[in-house]
């Protein structure tokens, strides 16, 4: 079965369309993981350069 189709439980099975289909599980997920790689890098940032002279990476 493929990830396009919905199974009732009668067994009846409906085919979604393109535009019934609406990834809004997947935005979220990869909206999440961009604020904990912002949080990680504004944390990394402060850690590393908060009191310190200029450095070179």
């Amino acid at each position: 079965m493929s990830s396009e189709t919905e199974t009732t439980e009668d067994g009846i099975v409906r085919e979604i369309g393109h535009d019934e289909f609406d990834p809004v599980g997947t935005l979220a997920l990869i909206l999440i993981y961009f604020v904990i790689i912002g949080g990680l890098w504004a944390f990394m940032y402060f850690v590393e350069f908060l009191g310190n002279g200029p450095t070179v990476v």
